[in-house]
């Protein structure tokens, strides 16, 4: 197993990080630092915002971004109390001198977890740092947790099969049937089992802990993403353990106002600054190669259920049935600027009026009409819950690569999968990093029919 060098991954880490801190502050501010008094409230000042901001927190499934983004946090108000302590004990302090201390000692701070981070996944994807993992039953989660294993080596996990009672021989890396895999994990070195909870008995799941409680192997369990419509939470009512749902990122009033604030800042500089002469471009583009319109509007639903009238640049010749047939690839009705603005995402410009007005967000799950609603709502399990929050230019679903024409169930189902997964997980900077992507992805010209 590989259990032995990872327990000094983070203490690493922590070492680095108060090592650089107090280096730099001992030859750079030597007055205001060699005393006990300065030495114990910059490292445990240090210490405690870490945890506020969980800075060490970190997983192998961690993602860098977000790892670099709490030590940002972290390190903004640490300074925040380094300046403090000085103001509350009245000591003098060269502000503009301890400015600068405190941005070298961020900056190399930040560079070296960055590289330690980077490398250590490095190693991982050499094989050094490995979990050796196996999954018990089958379900869509568990299909999505073996890709997960499978296209993520920096992790550290190596998938070895699993485990079904279904007979599986002709599919890749089936090792047997659930009873199997005791003798197989204690013979593999095996470090952590996943378990699909809808694919065993409750006699079977207290088995698998017991076993793994008693081999020191780590045992977690996957619910069925189809059969879960929000995140839970483990609380206790004395000593009895309760499941209930965890309030959800847009329940708090500060979120919400946050949002709606860089909506508002975000949509009045891209009207400002780009479409006040990006519209009169297109308008005599549109205007040359076909008659109608400048502007298309499309009924299509909103939050709560509610329906608005989203625009768009028009990209196709006025015809009937565009409230009820879907654009496809080489859709005759497509003009040639039309195709030119769906490739960049052009056309979907306009949509940012109706984030001013409020019908829409910049990132959310893309509004459908009103007829692929009433279809879908029937047909795709959780489909409605997308309309909890206001819809959006851009999305995960769509910078995850499930963007334009809806050919298969498979695609409005992993739509569908990704807009719950925003809805539940959203934090601000999620939503710059779908921005960015969908920049990126304009920019390349992905295809689009819709």
């Amino acid at each position: 197993m590989n259990k032995r060098y990872s327990i000094f991954i983070i203490p690493i880490l922590i070492i680095s990080h108060l090592f650089i801190l107090n280096g730099i502050f001992y030859f750079l501010i030597k007055n205001n630092y060699w005393n006990l008094e300065s030495i114990l409230v910059y490292n445990i000042g240090w210490l405690y915002t870490s945890l506020i901001f969980n800075t060490y927190r970190i997983r192998r499934y961690s993602k860098l971004s977000i790892i670099m983004f709490n030590f940002l946090k972290h390190a903004f108000v640490f300074s925040f109390l380094f300046f403090a302590y000085f103001g509350v004990t009245n000591k003098f302090i060269d502000v503009d001198r301890n400015i600068n201390v405190l941005l070298l000692t961020f900056s190399i701070q930040f560079i070296f977890s960055y590289l330690y981070i980077f490398a250590l996944k490095k190693y991982r994807i050499e094989g050094g740092n490995i979990r050796k993992v196996v999954i018990i039953g089958e379900n869509q989660s568990v299909d999505l947790l073996r890709n997960f294993f499978n296209k993520n080596a920096e992790y550290g996990y190596k998938y070895q099969g699993f485990f079904s009672e279904t007979n599986k021989e002709c599919r890749n890396k089936y090792l047997g049937k659930v009873e199997d895999c005791f003798d197989y994990v204690l013979d593999n070195k095996i470090d952590e089992i996943y378990c699909s909870i809808s694919s065993l008995s409750t006699k079977m799941a207290e088995k698998i802990v017991d076993f793994g409680d008693n081999n020191l192997v780590l045992v977690k369990f996957v619910p069925d993403a189809t059969k879960m419509l929000h995140k839970t939470v483990l609380e206790y009512y004395d000593y009895i353990p309760i499941l209930s749902r965890r309030i959800l990122p847009f329940d708090n009033s500060f979120n919400k106002g946050l949002k709606r604030l860089f909506d508002i800042l975000f949509s009045l500089g891209v009207i400002v600054f780009v479409l006040s002469w990006l519209i009169p471009i297109f308008a005599i583009l549109i205007k040359l190669e076909s008659k109608g319109k400048v502007f298309f509007k499309q009924t299509r639903d909103g939050l709560n259920g509610s329906t608005f009238e989203c625009y768009k640049f028009r990209s196709m010749k006025v015809n009937n049935d565009s409230d009820k047939k879907q654009a496809t690839r080489g859709d005759a009705r497509i003009t040639k600027i039309g195709s030119f603005m769906r490739k960049t995402s052009i056309d979907e410009l306009p949509q940012f009026f109706n984030v001013l007005k409020g019908d829409m967000s910049i990132v959310g799950p893309r509004p459908h009409m009103v007829r692929q609603t009433k279809e879908y709502s029937k047909t795709v399990n959780k489909y409605m819950v997308r309309h909890f929050v206001k819809p959006g230019i851009t999305g995960l679903a769509q910078v995850k690569g499930y963007r334009g024409e809806i050919e298969t169930k498979h695609d409005i189902d992993n739509r569908v999968r990704l807009d719950i997964f925003y809805i539940e997980n959203w934090s601000f900077l999620l939503d710059l990093k779908i921005i960015l992507l969908t920049v990126t992805n304009a920019i390349e010209g992905e295809d689009k029919a819709y």
